[in-house]
């Protein structure tokens, strides 16, 4: 195993930081041979049947194109679940994984009834769940493949999420109930801002939940604190994932339409990532 190793972190060498070759070391045994961090100390000497061998080829092979690494094994790893991801739904960040621990240390109602908009893989409402099992938890999207990969989610971690299709920048053409909790991580981040992401990001993840236009950057979040408006309960709470830029606008939006206790809060980063408000 030693060989097969030395052969990842060579090959890979001109195309990503060592940190973050160790890193797809430990995905890729794992994925390939089932093995943990210390099984792999432990199974060092190990001999790899050819088909593993292959296997970890090919997969190398596919980095070198800047591939997810996510989207090459299948899988991601949130908040303590294992997910089933593949191009046409976002690759959860430890960004969102930080908003999910926000929302599970505020006070809410046990028995809270949680509404997650934009869901992706499904990564908030089922890390909510799994944490908060009391909780009745909803979640929509506007993509169908988004949706079915998120049901999948749910299946395999045994987690009851109702998931629905829809667009909500037309929430007024259908009924919705009232939440305690709404909470969603749109697309932010502006097209004058591509230039500055990687390139595994941009010729891999689906535009539809990165994008949005320079002239209106805040259509999602305006729209969604609208919603919330109407359809949070009194004291109910709006938490969003933000652009780092747009924190100022993101605040004072939400003040205009009346929101209370308005708090932002930076990611591990030192960037402004989060907000969190009260109806």
């Amino acid at each position: 195993m030693q060989k097969t190793i030395q052969y990842i972190r060579a090959e890979l060498a001109a195309f990503y930081p060592e940190t973050e070759i160790t890193g797809f070391i430990q995905m890729i045994m794992n994925s390939v041979l089932g093995l943990s961090y210390t099984q792999m100390i432990i199974e060092k000497d190990r001999v790899l049947e050819n088909s593993e061998t292959d296997r970890i080829k090919a997969i190398v092979e596919r980095l070198k194109t800047h591939e997810p690494i996510q989207y090459i094994l299948g899988v991601a790893e949130f908040y303590g679940l294992e997910l089933k991801v593949q191009p046409g739904v976002l690759i959860p960040r430890p960004e969102t994984e930080e908003l999910v621990d926000w929302i599970c240390k505020t006070e809410i109602p046990v028995s809270a009834k949680i509404l997650d908009i934009g869901t992706g893989s499904g990564c908030i409402p089922l890390a909510l769940k799994n944490e908060l099992p009391a909780a009745a938890v909803m979640a929509v999207d506007v993509s169908e493949n988004a949706l079915a990969i998120a049901t999948e989610n749910a299946k395999k971690n045994e987690l009851d999420v109702l998931f629905e299709p829809a667009d909500i920048l037309k929430w007024q053409e259908r009924s919705w109930p009232q939440f305690d909790v709404i909470v969603s991580n749109p697309p932010y981040v502006m097209e004058r801002e591509k230039k500055q992401m990687e390139a595994n990001v941009l010729e891999h993840e689906p535009a539809l939940a990165l994008f949005v236009s320079d002239t209106d950057p805040l259509i999602f979040y305006r729209t969604i604190a609208q919603f919330a408006s109407k359809q949070l309960n009194e004291n109910g709470y709006l938490f969003f994932e933000i652009n780092e830029n747009l924190g100022d606008e993101m605040v004072a939006l939400v003040k205009q339409l009346g929101f209370k206790s308005i708090e932002l809060r930076r990611d591990l980063n030192g960037k402004n990532r989060m907000l969190r408000c009260e109806k």
